[in-house]
């Protein structure tokens, strides 16, 4: 969409000249500006490929604010007027390095979630929460580079930017596209007796649905499946890969005046990080996004089961498959269970020392909320790695701060050789070996994610998306959403 935009922009400023370029700096100015993340951690770098390519992953952030007129009559809600704005939608678009391949993880708005440290563009901090706190009140703590740090924390998967979007945005974004198909197997109307659901109609079978009727379907949530955020984040994948599918027919983008239109309700629509502060940024990415075809497009809902008690309703990540599917995103693994054009790591420029003569600290973190270390961990580790030749390793008993994942530590370049020859000693991603200044030599924190005795879980792991990601394809135009029977008409 973006790369039509600028392609009618390129025309005019070649046919108008400084007209056109006044045009140019006018759409820049139109687009909002935030910090990409207000977190206290360092996001890791990406891992090049073998061909030097590396990933690119980009967060999408549905703002609920009901900060103007126009959002306040969409969104409704009276008593949420002047509230902090929730992040409502959250996706991860993870590109390939090698642009063979996108892949989407939608975060349900009910997972429970620890919040890191955020400092606010106007220095109010907002402290680590000490529980489990909903994913989408971040987005109120100091805006959505809070979002970022959020997902920074879960996953451990560096994003390099993100696009917010509010309910007006939505509504002139899809009017500019125009008409999108979307099906549903019954007549479904989304509003019960207290006047919850977003107010969507339609009739069986499919629809093309554009501006305030194209926010409804995105929002709506009574009325789907099970009446949850899972059947609404579901619909939200069909829009989308239904969008996908027209914009790339191209019949509806022929018009420069409809260009024009939607170039300017792109920029006004969108807040982005600061790295994509122009219309050559976006387009620029958008040239990215372009190779992949529409068939090697995978959407996915992060693996989740509910919780209980006061948190009944509420969301909280599978163990195993989310874990699973956060790691295939971190080492750049194709969703669609498809073989990637790319190539294994190069190995590191500095050689790994013979094992024997690597020195080890290993700790036990696999502390949770709910649990603490499970008990000999940091032995039970430290004696597969001596076993495996690493003869001076030894165990930091007096730190069992708890860690979500395994992880490697090295504290300089010299030692990245030696560091991941522990990780592949243990069957440990490469993508989990980091380089940090908070430690003086290699540290291994064994995680809550390894609790277990044995290898570590994900060694034997294939390359294999979880069920229970729902994944999706592109090019899947059958797909119709599931009415529930208490919302049809």
């Amino acid at each position: 969409m973006l790369r039509w935009s600028a392609s009618a922009l390129a025309v005019l400023i070649l046919v108008t000249g400084g007209a056109g370029y006044v045009y140019y700096e006018y759409l820049n100015s139109n687009i909002k500006k935030e910090d990409l993340t207000l977190g206290d951690k360092q996001m890791a770098d990406h891992k090049a490929n073998a061909a030097g390519q590396t990933p690119l992953n980009i967060l999408l952030i549905g703002s609920d604010a009901r900060d103007s007129k126009a959002n306040q009559k969409l969104g409704g809600a009276k008593e949420t007027f002047g509230a902090p704005p929730l992040a409502d939608v959250q996706m991860l678009l993870h590109l390939s390095a090698d642009r063979s391949n996108l892949s989407v993880i939608s975060m349900p708005r009910d997972t429970m979630v620890k919040m890191p440290k955020c400092t606010a563009p106007d220095g109010e901090v907002f402290p680590a929460s000490t529980g489990d706190v909903q994913t989408n009140q971040s987005l109120g703590r100091g805006g959505p580079g809070c979002t970022v740090a959020t997902w920074y924390e879960l996953t451990g998967i560096r994003i390099d930017h993100f696009m917010m979007i509010d309910f007006a945005g939505v509504v002139s974004m899809a009017d500019a596209i125009g008409g999108v198909p979307v099906c549903v197997d019954a007549n479904i109307r989304s509003r019960n007796a207290d006047g919850k659901g977003s107010g969507l109609e339609l009739e069986k079978g499919t629809t093309s649905i554009q501006g305030e009727q194209a926010l409804q379907w995105l929002r709506t949530r009574y009325g789907f499946e099970d009446n949850t955020d899972l059947g609404r984040a579901k619909a939200q994948h069909m829009y989308m890969n239904s969008m996908v599918r027209q914009l790339r027919k191209g019949t509806k983008l022929t018009d420069p005046a409809k260009l024009m239109d939607l170039a300017e309700a792109a920029t006004k629509a969108l807040t982005v990080d600061k790295g994509l502060d122009t219309v050559k940024k976006l387009y620029d990415l958008a040239e990215e996004f372009k190779k992949v075809p529409t068939k090697r497009i995978t959407m996915s809902t992060m693996p989740n089961v509910y919780g209980s008690g006061v948190n009944n309703g509420r969301v909280y990540p599978k163990a195993g498959d989310a874990e699973q599917l956060f790691r295939m995103v971190r080492d750049d693994v194709p969703l669609d269970g498809k073989a990637s054009k790319r190539k294994k790591q190069e190995e590191p420029k500095d050689p790994s020392a013979p094992v024997g003569e690597i020195a080890v600290s290993v700790r036990n973190g696999t502390a949770t909320d709910a649990l603490g270390p499970a008990s000999g961990r940091a032995g039970d580790v430290a004696d597969q790695l001596k076993n495996a030749g690493f003869g001076r390793t030894t165990i930091d008993s007096g730190n069992v701060t708890g860690a979500a994942r395994t992880g490697i530590l090295y504290p300089s370049a010299d030692l990245e050789g030696d560091a991941q020859a522990v990780a592949k000693a243990l069957g440990i991603p490469l993508s989990q070996v980091k380089r940090s200044t908070d430690v003086s030599g290699i540290s291994l924190a064994v995680g809550a994610d390894w609790r277990e005795d044995g290898a570590y879980p994900v060694s034997k792991g294939t390359e294999k998306t979880p069920e229970s990601a729902g994944a999706l394809n592109g090019e899947e135009d059958g797909a119709c959403m599931k009415v529930n029977p208490n919302y049809t008409w």
